[in-house]
Order: C-alpha cells, then sequence, then structure tokens
C-alpha cells in the first residue's frame, strides 16, 4: 500500500517511481478519486453537523408549542441525502482501495534499473564450482538412479509437478531442513514459528499477493488459502498490532510446506524438482525500524548465504534490477547456487526490503519510547533456503561417478552418520 500523503505532497515522483517498473502514470488518477473521498467526507461532516443542529432546534419549537413539521422534514431529507452519500463514497473508497492494492512498491534509488533478468547485476561469488572427470548428471538422473526420486508415482497421486522422495534423499531433505532451522536458530539469532498453511484472504492482501497474483494461489473454498510461502503467516502476526520500538527488531523463522499454482511457467522446468506445486521452505522474515531495514537486507542475505557455504556449495548473489524485482519489494538480492548437472546458477532465495508497503496494507506499527504517535514498522522476507531446491544442489554437486552421493560433513549428524548415500545396507 501507498501513502496517500506523499502521493498528494509529490506525485511526479510517484510516477517516476512506477515508470522506473514500467507501468503508466497513476497519480492523477488517484489524486482524483482522494479528491472525491474528502470532498465527500467533508460534505457528511457538514450534513451531520447541520441534522444535529436542527434535531436540538425540534425540541425547542416544540416546547414553545410552534409547527416543528418543516424540521422535522428538513431532518429526513438530510438523512436521505446522507445514506445516498455514504453509498457513493464507500464506491469511491473500494475503487481508491482497489487501485492501491494492484499498484506495485516503488523501488529503492539502489535497485538497478533494467527490463528483465538480464539487467541483473552480480555483486559477489563464493566457492570455486567442482571439476568432474565425468559428466555431471541432473538431480532427477541421480535421484531415479538411486530408486529414491519418483515422479512418476507423485504424478500418479497428484498429476504434474509432484514427487514422492524415499529413503536418503528423503531424509537428506528433513535434514537439510533442520539443518536450517537449527543454523538460523542458533547462530543468527531468529526464533523458530510454527504456523498454519491454511489462510483467509486477508492475510494474502497483508502480504501482496492478493489481488495482483491469485491465479498463483490454490484456493481450497471460499475461506481459505494455502500459503506459497511462509513470509504470509509469518509477516501477517503483526497484522494490525502497534509494537512498542524496544520490541524491534522481530526476527522469525519457520519451515514450511509451500503450495504455489506456477500460473506463468507452462513449459518450464517441466523435469525435476526445480518448480513444484507443493515444495518445503525455511522462511525467514524481520520486522524492524524504519531505520534498520537496509541494513537488515544486508544482514539477512548474509544468514542466507551462511547456509550455502556451510553446505560448501559454489553461489553467486545478484541485485534484482527494476523488471525483475518482486512487486512488494523495494530492494531484492537473489542468491543462485550452481548446478553441475544443468551447467548454469540457478536461484535458490531471495531475499527482500519491502520498506512500510506491506504494513500498510496490514496497519502494523510500533510506537518510539516518548512520541505520542505510531510508525509503520519495516518488514523483510527471505529464504533460508528453499529445501527442495537446497537438495537438487547438493545432489548435483556431491554426485560421484559411481552414481553414489556424498553427505555435506555439516549434514552428517542429522543423517544418522551417513557419510555415502546409494551404498551398503542402508540404501
Amino acid at each position: 500500500m501507498h501513502d496517500l500523503k506523499a502521493i498528494r505532497e509529490n506525485p511526479e515522483a510517484f510516477d517516476r517511481g512506477l515508470s522506473r517498473r514500467g507501468l503508466p502514470p497513476r497519480a492523477a488518477e488517484i489524486l482524483e478519486l482522494d479528491g472525491k473521498r474528502r470532498s465527500n467526507q467533508t460534505d457528511l461532516n457538514e450534513m451531520q453537523a447541520r441534522r444535529n443542529e436542527v434535531s436540538k432546534q425540534i425540541g425547542g419549537v416544540k416546547k414553545a408549542g410552534g409547527d416543528a413539521q418543516p424540521l422535522m422534514d428538513e431532518v429526513a431529507n438530510l438523512k436521505v441525502r446522507m445514506a445516498e452519500l455514504e453509498s457513493q463514497s464507500k464506491a469511491v473508497e473500494d475503487d481508491l482501495q482497489a487501485l492501491l492494492m494492484g499498484l506495485p512498491n516503488t523501488v529503492d534509488e539502489e535497485t538497478p534499473d533494467g527490463p528483465d533478468e538480464e539487467a541483473n547485476v552480480e555483486i559477489r561469488t563464493w566457492g570455486t564450482p567442482r571439476t568432474f572427470d565425468f559428466d555431471p548428471k541432473q538431480h532427477f538422473d541421480i535421484g531415479e538412479s538411486l530408486g529414491e526420486m519418483d515422479f512418476e508415482a507423485g504424478a500418479r497421486l497428484s498429476g504434474a509437478r509432484f514427487v514422492v522422495l524415499k529413503g536418503q534423499v528423503a531424509r537428506l531433505e528433513r535434514a537439510l531442513a533442520q539443518f536450517m532451522l537449527d543454523l538460523h536458530i542458533t547462530d543468527h539469532g531468529y526464533t523458530e514459528i510454527q504456523t498454519p498453511v491454511l489462510v483467509r484472504e486477508a492475510a494474502l492482501y497483508g502480504t501482496g499477493q492478493l489481488p495482483k497474483f491469485g491465479e498463483d494461489l490454490f484456493k481450497v473454498d471460499e475461506d481459505f488459502y494455502l500459503i506459497p510461502t511462509a513470509e504470509v503467516t509469518l509477516t501477517n502476526l503483526v497484522n494490525g498490532q502497534i509494537l512498542s520500538e524496544g520490541d524491534l527488531p522481530l526476527r522469525m523463522t519457520a519451515h514450511t510446506q509451500c503450495f504455489r499454482a506456477e500460473a506463468g511457467a507452462a513449459g518450464k522446468d517441466t523435469r525435476g524438482m526445480i518448480r513444484q506445486h507443493q515444495f518445503e521452505k525455511v522462511e525467514m522474515v524481520s520486522i524492524v525500524h524504519p531505520d534498520q531495514s537496509e541494513a537488515e537486507l544486508d544482514r539477512m542475505t548474509l544468514c542466507a548465504e551462511t547456509v550455502l557455504q556451510k553446505l560448501d556449495l559454489p553461489y553467486r548473489v545478484l541485485a534484482l534490477c527494476t523488471g525483475d524485482i518482486g512487486f512488494g519489494a523495494k530492494r531484492t538480492y537473489d542468491l543462485e547456487v550452481w548446478l553441475p548437472g544443468q551447467n548454469r546458477y540457478r536461484e535458490i532465495s531471495s531475499c527482500s526490503n519491502t520498506g512500510d508497503f506491506q504494513a500498510r496494507r496490514m496497519n502494523a506499527r510500533f510506537k518510539g519510547e516518548g512520541e505520542k504517535g505510531t510508525r509503520f514498522v519495516h518488514t523483510l522476507n527471505g529464504s533460508g533456503l528453499a529445501v527442495g531446491r537446497c537438495l537438487v544442489a547438493v545432489l548435483e554437486n556431491y554426485q560421484n561417478a559411481d552414481g553414489t552421493v556424498t553427505v555435506p560433513e555439516v549434514l552428517r549428524g542429522y543423517m544418522g552418520g551417513l557419510e555415502v548415500m546409494g551404498m551398503g545396507a542402508g540404501h
């Protein structure tokens, strides 16, 4: 949601912000609706004052034995006109809210300009891709050869873009999620949260998935949607709340199933686990003081990077450009992990600062010490990491020529001491 006061004060700056995203100007349309809404409210206030004044006069006229009918007729007429104006005002308010809800966040000045992902800027790389003395396989070939990644069974159960994991591969995915949670809780100061995966519509409006991206969501019935990410539930924990400044920052992490319709992904990544309808993710969310959100984005990104570093998986960090950044984000860093089977980097985490964009939609505020009023918090979210894609990266980077997979050292404690997958009686 956008700050109407800021749009009134500098409509040109608002339109410049939209133009950086390749969108047409909308300030004039917003201000026209805002003007109607404010004018209607002024008229309603004046009518209400007149009705109160006349109502008082009626009692005096009746007490004096005079004819109060003209005054009573005026009150009745005012009541009808006020009802009509309230109906018009609600329609204008609904139109204004719908317009504002459908517009993306304005991007930060530091966000690079560009039309699409090709204009994203590489910030840094970490690690050196492994040199293989054999042709590295893709994860689905590895998993299927181990007999523990079954896409046919997933399709029989649920259709395309589902998978059944078994045995050591299933345990490896669980190990990855546990490792990420333990790292974020113990080393990074996040509080583990367990949340529902079913939410009501209002929660998705709060974080910006609705109204614009309804086709990407799974709607269960008239009341519930499956979450596309725990960003929705974690961020909405402060929906409608007034926090004290001393409560900030709030840092939360959750491991959940996530569900996405992948409405625009026809023909993309049709094989394997890169783009699934159901997947696991460890999410990080921070609720912070406005002065701290830029530093918090750097901190959150480093937390996600640390997961990859401890797994010894090569990656790069990209600053997303204006044509590729998400709807609610002001600034975003993507982490892309190296996949030798594809011979390319693929996204495994996206860390974003949304500023007060989500907070305004949720009316999430804080009160500073000694301050009379309240201010909107800033919210940030990031994958820490996408568990399924991390599983893909481990299988491809740690594969061996004989079809086995070496277990990364940091995961062996979660795997009962197992060092190599696909060998011995444990397979």
